[in-house]
């Protein structure tokens, strides 16, 4: 990333996402304090490049220092979302490459899961279409997801002969949907239908396609408004906690709440309460 500029704490770096990031490899738009990532090959339904791989994992590591963004969309142009690797692209490549340079690859995509994880924005993927292969595990990586009737989500990575452990599959999609179905599908490769996906918890709500982007900025925006000191906390701790035992998570989660009691927007909801007012977070 080059948008790094000097902040007055030299121990926080500061990144201008809104007001200086562009993106090279797909659409990327930031409007009070929404980030909206499009991916735009909407002729071979969005599929990721080596080049979009590794974009994609360098901004959401930088989001970790991006005070101007507070919410992040994740979607695809033309009614599809994402088709996966592409064929021409990466697949056939892949097929030559050494084992160092395989598993520097699949290091690579798994380093796309881990930034979209650890950045400390609500992320939502707004689907719609085709959401396949890693498109599917950037839908399931993101914090919550709003799909179209029309969505059809498959983990192809058995159809084309490998395991179905890719970028986290195996971790993630168990605590999405439950073992079971996620076992179906990782096996299988089939693709899992809107209604299934609304059913089994993957998708928070369906909407129109026509409505879908709509409500994944109602969302966003409301987040954007929200605590976002606060909201990073609840992400850090929906991580963490996973492999905690009970009173672990409860202990970890009075020294986060205790935390965010020390911040302004915990004042300042106190006093807007007391007055009768909607309050106004800043994030600090």
């Amino acid at each position: 990333m080059k948008h790094f500029i000097a902040a007055n704490n030299p121990m926080r770096p500061q990144f201008d996402a809104c007001a200086s990031y562009v993106a090279t490899h797909f659409r990327y738009e930031c409007k009070d304090a929404v980030a909206t990532i499009s991916l735009n090959r909407p002729d071979r339904k969005n599929p990721l490049t080596f080049d979009s791989y590794g974009e994609l994992r360098d901004l959401f590591r930088a989001m970790n220092y991006a005070t101007d963004v507070k919410s992040i969309i994740v979607t695809g142009e033309g009614g599809n979302f994402c088709s996966g690797g592409d064929v021409h692209e990466i697949i056939g490549p892949l097929t030559k490459m050494t084992m160092p340079e395989l598993l520097e690859f699949t290091r690579m995509t798994g380093d796309l899961v881990k930034a979209m994880r650890h950045c400390p924005q609500p992320i939502i993927a707004a689907i719609d279409g085709v959401c396949a292969g890693a498109g599917a595990m950037i839908a399931l990586a993101s914090d919550m997801r709003l799909a179209t009737a029309n969505t059809k989500t498959a983990f192809l990575f058995t159809r084309v002969g490998l395991a179905g452990a890719d970028m986290g599959a195996c971790a993630l999609l168990p605590r999405v949907i439950g073992q079971g179905r996620a076992s179906e599908l990782l096996f299988t490769g089939r693709a899992m239908t809107a209604q299934e996906g609304a059913t089994w918890g993957f998708f928070n709500a369906l909407h129109e396609s026509s409505a879908l982007l709509v409500a994944a900025q109602t969302l966003a925006s409301e987040l954007a408004n929200g605590p976002s000191f606060g909201h990073a906390m609840t992400k850090n701790m929906l991580s963490q906690e996973w492999s905690m035992t009970i009173d672990m998570a409860i202990e970890a989660e009075a020294q986060a709440q205790a935390i965010c009691m020390k911040t302004e927007d915990f004042r300042r909801a106190y006093e807007a309460f007391s007055a009768k007012q909607k309050p106004v977070f800043k994030g600090d």
